[in-house]
């Protein structure tokens, strides 16, 4: 699991995950993730390149999405694979960070 992170315009963070999220994968990403997650108050989790996700992985967004809303802050998960966002709208994950994908929704997602 790699995790690459940028600096948007309107000062949205993207965090962009690649490979799979599985224990491991969660593991090796969710100190960073969650740094990043208490530090920021727009974050854009690019999930395009993640294949798979399991429940620690799961557990890492909603860590991170927490946290930001508690800092009055939204984070918006944007192009996950078809598997990967199955996972994500059964387990409801997408009630606590809505998920896009269109690039040109960014802006309007953050009340930009």
């Amino acid at each position: 699991m790699e995790l690459n992170v940028e600096t948007l315009d309107n000062d949205i963070t993207k965090v962009s995950l690649s490979g799979r999220m599985d224990i491991e994968g969660a593991l090796k990403v969710d100190d960073d993730f969650n740094k990043i997650a208490q530090e920021q108050n727009k974050l854009l989790v690019d999930l395009s390149d993640v294949g798979f996700i399991a429940s620690l992985g799961i557990r890492t967004l909603i860590t991170g999405a927490k946290s930001i809303a508690n800092n009055g802050g939204k984070m918006v998960l944007l192009n996950p694979q078809p598997n990967v966002e199955k996972v994500l709208r059964t387990s409801r994950v997408d009630t606590l960070m809505p998920i896009i994908h269109d690039s040109a929704d960014i802006q309007s997602v953050f009340g930009g």
